[in-house]
């Protein structure tokens, strides 16, 4: 599976070669100039890694990293600076970044540590995904609430496991169509909320609590 990279940096030139070298290891690269676009990018598309300059015109680096980790949103952060003493490196990482490179930097450093992010993080995926008394097994396609299996159709199945992997994340209508029905769906622009009444039904068959959650205008969340 192609990986899907973030690369918020606001020299132009620089972008547009580590993207070009990105793109010729075969990632996926979406380029932001500033940090409140990036912040948007970040929030908006589905991600396995983001490449974060520090010194942004609007949001910093800093600030970005920030806010994504205080929604729960824990994509692995690379951050990107002119900045070397130890305090820096301390700062960057106290704000969720999970590493740190100094420029001007080794395009062949950066690309080994992508891939070393990339492969951690695929490593860390697990078969069972759990979220209060839910579990869910990707291999198995077994789903329990408390001790009570359910059945779910394969679309239904790949809807929950994509709302799972992102719990108490706010995730928008368009992205939801676009990670689990894909971009060039075509279909009934009601089909999320068909699905997620489907989903309902079955989680709540016995009167549960309710774990998805309608965020009203805007999509919905895993939420306890």
């Amino acid at each position: 599976m192609t990986a899907n990279i973030l690369l918020v940096e606001d020299e132009v030139k620089l972008a547009q070669f580590v993207k070009l070298e990105l793109a010729q290891e075969g990632y996926e690269v979406t380029v932001a100039n500033d940090g409140m676009t990036g912040l948007t990018s970040a929030r908006e598309l589905q991600l396995d890694l983001i490449i974060l300059d520090w010194m942004l015109p609007g949001f910093t680096g800093i600030e970005v990293c920030r806010r994504l980790r205080a929604t729960g949103d824990q994509v692995p952060v690379i951050l990107l600076t002119a900045k070397d003493e130890i305090s820096d490196r301390v700062e960057g990482l106290d704000a969720g970044a999970d590493d740190y490179l100094v420029k001007p930097f080794s395009i062949e450093e950066l690309l080994a540590r992508v891939r070393a992010h990339l492969r951690r993080t695929q490593e860390d995926d697990p078969d069972e995904l759990q979220f209060s008394d839910l579990t869910l097994n990707q291999r198995t396609r077994e789903i329990y609430r408390g001790d009570r299996s359910i059945e779910l159709t394969a679309k239904e199945f790949d809807l929950l496991v994509y709302l799972m992997r992102h719990p108490r994340q706010v995730l928008t209508r368009d992205r939801i169509l676009e990670e689990v029905w894909g971009y060039d769906f075509m279909g009934d622009s009601n089909i999320i909320e068909v699905y997620i009444r489907y989903l309902r039904l079955k989680l709540e068959e016995n009167d549960e609590k309710r774990m998805i959650q309608t965020v009203r205008g805007v999509g919905y969340v895993m939420r306890e």
